[in-house]
C-alpha cells in the first residue's frame, strides 16, 4: 500500500497483508462482499453504538514496522486505541476520516517527488589513500577497568540513550565476567 501526502508529494510505502489489501481495495472500489468482512462488522458495531472514528494515526515506525492509532469518539468521550496499520487504514476508508502520519515517520520512510531525491555527495577522495584504508580503526572499547555495577548503569545509559551498539557491547561484556 502507498499512501501520499494531501499537501505535499512524499509517499509511503507501507506493506500489508493480503487480506487487509483486499478489504481496503473492496471498499475503495464500492464492492459489496456476499457477508461482511471483519472491518465492515467493526465499522457497523461502532456505527450501532454511535461510535466515530475521527481519524487514523501513524505514529512510529521501528525495525520495519509501523504503529498507528484509532481516535475514536461518541460526542461526549474521546479514546485513543493502539491498531495496525494495515487494519487502522481499512477502517479509516471505511468511515472516512483522515490518515495523519507524524513527521519522523515521513522523514524515516517516506519517498520524496521524482526528482527530489537527496543525493549525498562522495567523500572526497584522499589521493595517497584512494579506498580509505588509512582511516583510524575505533579502538576497541576497553571495560577492564569497570566494576560489574558500573557495566550495569553503563547498560542502563546506553539502553536509555538509545546506543544500542554500545549497549551489545556492555551486555556481551556482563555476560561474560558472568559466565566465569
Amino acid at each position: 500500500m502507498v499512501l501520499e501526502e494531501v499537501e505535499g508529494k512524499r509517499k509511503l510505502p507501507i506493506v500489508i497483508g493480503m487480506h487487509e489489501a483486499q478489504s481496503i481495495a473492496i471498499k475503495m472500489e464500492n464492492m459489496t462482499p456476499s457477508r461482511p468482512l471483519t472491518h465492515d462488522l467493526f465499522s457497523s458495531l461502532c456505527q450501532s453504538f454511535d461510535i466515530e472514528l475521527k481519524e487514523v494515526v501513524i505514529y512510529d515506525l521501528v525495525e520495519g514496522i509501523f504503529f498507528a492509532r484509532l481516535v475514536c469518539g461518541n460526542g461526549e468521550n474521546e479514546e485513543t486505541i493502539d491498531a495496525r496499520t494495515s487494519d487502522a487504514v481499512a477502517l479509516a476508508v471505511r468511515f472516512g476520516c483522515p490518515i495523519f502520519c507524524v513527521e519522523k515517520v515521513l522523514k524515516t520512510a517516506g519517498i520524496p517527488p521524482e526528482g527530489e531525491e537527496q543525493v549525498k555527495p562522495m567523500p572526497e577522495e584522499n589521493p595517497e589513500d584512494p579506498f580509505g584504508l588509512e582511516d583510524p580503526v575505533e579502538p576497541k572499547e576497553n571495560f577492564s577497568a569497570l566494576k560489574l555495577k558500573e557495566l550495569q548503569e553503563e547498560l542502563d545509559l546506553a539502553i536509555e540513550q538509545e546506543d544500542y551498539e554500545r549497549a551489545g557491547k556492555l551486555r556481551d561484556e556482563i555476560e561474560r565476567r558472568n559466565s566465569k
